[in-house]
């Protein structure tokens, strides 16, 4: 586990797009799932307006990691946010973009999302493997909508599993635990100090850690890094 930690919210947005930049020049197809949340927007709205054109996004086939049941027009939506801060700026292939039907009722389109990947994706041990996962991690230590009431989500027997708020019971699609640790890599985004606390037990195996979702995330290539800004790693060792 790499951590690298910046001083803000938009210097991790700024660090790894850069990164991202890097990683998928002179690649060939890449495929990368996608997480919601205000890091991903200002990471978005970076891509767009410094590397909107350096970047070959007809390479890049884009892909969620969850998404909320929800039409896709919905302000709750991954996608939507995705397409206002990315997509309506960019010049990418429709047939490129690969959501969730959030609108679509949830155990068929976990169902059909699963097979999709399947069709998609190159697979290892008949799991589906990205190139790259994005993640986030709510307060809870949740990661992807797997949270630590559903714990069962991550061995899900299926790609795609059906999980629920605990607070709102709003159904979400989710990939399960086992293609997250399948990606070549896994980078995590975080950012706030609400979140410093579950780092630090995640950080250092602390008693109780496991019940965690995020802390389950251990990808078999061992490519796994934290982008967190300074607020989020304020509990860490290294940053004291």
């Amino acid at each position: 586990m790499e951590t690298r930690i910046y001083e803000n919210k938009q210097a991790v947005a700024a660090a790894f797009a850069a990164y991202f930049a890097h990683l998928v020049k002179d690649r060939g197809p890449f495929h990368l799932a996608l997480s919601g949340g205000s890091t991903p927007k200002l990471i978005f709205d970076v891509l767009a307006a410094d590397y909107g054109t350096s970047i070959d996004w007809s390479q890049v086939h884009f892909y969620w990691g969850d998404e909320r049941c929800v039409p896709p027009t919905d302000p709750q939506s991954n996608f939507r946010m995705t397409k206002e801060h990315l997509f309506s700026k960019i010049q990418v292939p429709k047939e490129n973009i690969n959501r969730i039907l959030g609108e679509n009722q949830p155990a068929g389109e976990a169902m059909r999302y699963a097979n999709l990947l399947e069709i998609n994706l190159d697979r290892v041990e008949e799991v589906p493997q990205f190139d790259l996962v994005l993640l986030g991690m709510g307060d809870d230590g949740h990661t992807a909508s797997i949270f630590p009431h559903q714990m069962e989500l991550w061995n899900a027997s299926d790609h795609c599993a059906v999980a629920t708020h605990p607070d709102t019971g709003q159904q979400r699609v989710t990939i399960n635990g086992k293609v997250i640790n399948r990606a070549k890599e896994v980078i995590f985004l975080v950012t706030g100090s609400s979140k410093a606390e579950k780092i630090k037990e995640i950080s250092a195996k602390e008693a109780g850690h496991e019940s965690y979702p995020a802390s389950l995330v251990a990808p078999e290539s061992g490519k796994l890094t934290w982008f967190l800004d300074q607020d989020a790693a304020s509990l860490l060792p290294s940053a004291t």
